[in-house]
């Protein structure tokens, strides 16, 4: 698992005068500012009618199976735990890529050393808003493994973890959160590994059971869990030599249905055109899109689409409903537009 880089503002540049901070404190914020906005590298979203969930899953084997979570790796701490931590003269700011969080240090850990994949992590959390937050008090996470992941904090929790070092003690500002800051403390964890040390067979089952438990998520009505376990397998199997694994494809392809339940039909598109560079006959793929190009108001685009999965599948009856929608659509913009120009030129 990848750690984004921490950005830390509001430390002293022994290089430069006091005064220029003090002087320019606006410039240095907007360009904080200006890399927090930007979009992660892969962003999981979501708009399909629940009347098309048959059309929705790709299921290439049958019966999905549940793969055994992996064990941790060995509980042996890493790095000194009787050394004690460093307290701040200033406030560190770091700005998660994704903009779902701003974590302000309060006491600097020890060590270069961060958190990775299987990586147990002894935690303290508290004051977190949501309602299925993480347990009060110290509890033990283990990184990349386990249901923890899926909670509505467990994703925050785990990118946070990401970015610390042993004995951090920090405040997280959430986007919305008026109350109490929320905090947390790493006290410990062992050693883990970067995606990129584990081996071939590793990430391809590692990505197996993310997929199955996606699978898993959406069946039961949870397209954004869903979403978080199929974008993981993704990262894991976009790290092996082209072409890949068919698996991709599969994955792919079921993260354009999340993305569409959940409302975002341009990263549903995107999802889509990589199953078609692949495979140009993927009906589902080409369902998928065609919605999504609906849904933005692509109309052409869309029943272009829907036209050749029914020239594959002339009894796709999801194709059929949606084309109908498409066609009634367009007639109403035609109808629209030429209003418009009688009022303009009559």
């Amino acid at each position: 698992m990848e750690t984004p880089p921490v950005s830390t503002i509001g430390e002293k540049d022994t290089s430069q005068p006091e005064q220029q901070w003090e002087k320019n404190p606006r410039e240095k914020l907007d360009s904080v500012t200006q890399i927090s906005q930007q979009p992660p590298t892969e962003t999981l979203e979501l708009g399909v009618s629940p009347d098309s969930a048959s059309q929705i899953l790709e299921n290439t084997q049958g019966t999905e199976k549940l793969v055994a979570e992996p064990e941790g790796d060995s509980h042996k701490s890493h790095g000194s735990t009787s050394q004690m931590p460093e307290a701040l003269q200033t406030s560190d700011l770091w700005y998660c890529p994704d903009g779902s969080f701003v974590k302000k240090i309060i006491i600097r850990g020890h060590g270069l050393d961060k958190p990775k994949l299987g990586s147990c992590c002894r935690v303290l959390a508290l004051g977190f808003p949501f309602g299925s937050g993480p347990p009060e008090g110290w509890t033990e996470l283990t990184m990349g493994v386990g249901p923890w992941r899926e909670e509505t904090w467990g994703e925050l929790i785990e990118k946070c973890l990401e970015s610390m070092c042993q004995g951090e003690e920090a405040e997280l500002q959430l986007p919305g959160h008026s109350g109490p800051p929320v905090r947390l403390t790493l006290a410990s964890f062992t050693q883990g590994r970067d995606s990129w040390e584990l081996e071939t067979s590793e990430k391809e089952a590692l990505a197996k059971e993310e997929r199955a438990r996606g699978t898993e998520l959406f069946r039961a009505g949870n397209p954004e869990g869903a979403a978080r376990c199929y974008g993981r397998a993704l990262r894991l199997l976009l790290t092996l030599p082209p072409p890949g694994p068919p698996e991709r494809t599969v994955l792919h392809a079921n993260l354009a249905a999340c993305q569409l339940l959940l409302g975002q039909p341009q990263l549903a598109a995107q999802s889509c055109d990589r199953v078609l560079e692949r495979e140009p006959g993927h009906l589902k793929a080409l369902y998928r899109r065609g919605v999504a190009q609906a849904a933005l108001g692509n109309l052409e685009k869309a029943a272009a689409d829907l036209k050749k999965v029914l020239a594959i599948d002339p009894k796709n009856r999801a194709a059929q409903e949606e084309l109908g929608k498409v066609v009634i659509q367009g007639k109403k913009q035609d109808a629209g537009l030429a209003q418009g120009l009688r009022k303009m030129f009559g």
